[in-house]
């Protein structure tokens, strides 16, 4: 049983955890889409299988998938992955699914943002996403969660990262784009977020990664490894159109205190040589009208930032880069009471996003024991 609360979560005293709380376990969904991924998914659908089964070992997961792709998904996945019917238009369920909140006594809830896949029909990356706008309500009734629902404000779960204790960081460029929330200010903006996350302090990085197409997620460019600690995507070159914009949030962050007057501690995370699509990759995606092509030469929006944080471990994407030892070394150090995990992550790239972008935590909460 899940029911419409009319209220915001900020109001009933519910908050959203850090990622690096505790969970009570992990939602997927299956890739198929053939305008998106290549060769009809198969590539990608190992490694989302890779990405369940290694979660898997710490915490529970359950992957969606649409109806025909129940049998397949299920000879991919381990058993103890729990494989349920979902019908959807993509597998970015960081984006369209619940974002969840817990008050003080354990009791979750789910905010049901709208969704309109990146921009709707200002700049969106494909139509229509009607299904993939239902997926947080069906994960609320799953997870027997009463929800919020923002109708008409758009957001996406990839948009967001929060400390749990009040501080949420976001991007300009993301939050403040034309195609989500054209008719809000800022400060309007702002509000809506301390409301239905219930912080009290948002962080405004101006850019996320260069080339990003969801518009500069910010989890694809900083993340909280706990309160007052932060990852940043950095790098070194500065013929690289990535430094302008990582220094940027770098001199930014370095001015700015938490929501309990922190000074932020900064850690920077080279990202990967520039990751292109190669000709046999572009030529394995259906070209479709409305939907973003996938381009020989098109730099993908690579970086060890997009990871996921889960119960005594960390899944970080790597890219057969020699950065990828740098940045599992990092991590570890940033982690130590964490097993790192490193995923070869290029095909979920090719998508769009990365492991953070395929994964929404569920918080451990009192709903269903």
């Amino acid at each position: 049983m899940s029911k419409l609360i009319e209220s915001t979560p900020k109001k009933d005293g519910f908050r959203m955890p850090g990622e690096f709380e505790p969970h009570a376990g992990t939602y997927i969904i299956w890739p198929e889409r053939p305008d998106n991924w290549r060769l009809g998914g198969k590539p990608a659908q190992k490694v989302f299988a890779e990405v369940a089964n290694t979660i898997a070992k710490y915490e529970p997961v359950t992957v969606c998938v649409n109806k025909n792709q129940y049998c397949n998904a299920k000879q991919h996945l381990n058993p103890e992955v729990r494989v349920v019917e979902m019908s959807n238009d993509d597998s970015w369920i960081r984006d369209c699914g619940a974002t969840f909140v817990v008050n003080k006594d354990g009791l979750m809830r789910g905010v049901d943002w709208t969704f309109n896949a990146w921009g709707g029909l200002v700049d969106g990356l494909y139509f229509p996403w009607d299904q993939d706008d239902l997926v947080a309500r069906k994960m609320c009734e799953l997870e027997n969660a009463d929800r919020y629902r923002t109708e008409g404000f758009i957001l996406e779960g990839g948009s967001i990262h929060t400390d749990g204790e009040g501080t949420l960081m976001v991007t300009e460029e993301c939050l403040l784009s034309e195609g989500r929330n054209a008719d809000m200010t800022k400060k309007q903006i702002e509000k809506k977020l301390c409301d239905y996350l219930g912080v009290k302090k948002v962080l405004w990085i101006k850019e996320g990664i260069y080339n990003d197409e969801t518009n500069g997620h910010v989890d694809n460019m900083c993340n909280f490894v706990r309160p007052g600690v932060v990852a940043l995507a950095w790098t070194e070159d500065k013929k690289d159109p990535q430094y302008k914009r990582s220094m940027e949030a770098y001199k930014y962050l370095s001015k700015e205190t938490d929501a309990k007057g922190r000074k932020l501690e900064i850690h920077k995370i080279l990202t990967p040589s520039p990751v292109l699509i190669t000709k046999e990759e572009s030529l394995g995606v259906d070209a479709v009208e409305g939907t973003l092509p996938r381009q020989e030469g098109d730099r993908l929006a690579a970086s060890y930032v997009n990871y996921y944080t889960g119960n005594g471990f960390v899944a970080v994407p790597v890219f057969d880069d020699p950065h990828d030892k740098l940045a599992i070394e990092e991590l570890q150090k940033l982690y130590p009471d964490r097993v790192i995990e490193p995923i070869y992550a290029r095909e979920i790239l090719l998508g769009g996003g990365n492991i953070h972008c395929i994964t929404q935590q569920v918080p451990k909460n009192i709903n269903n024991e």
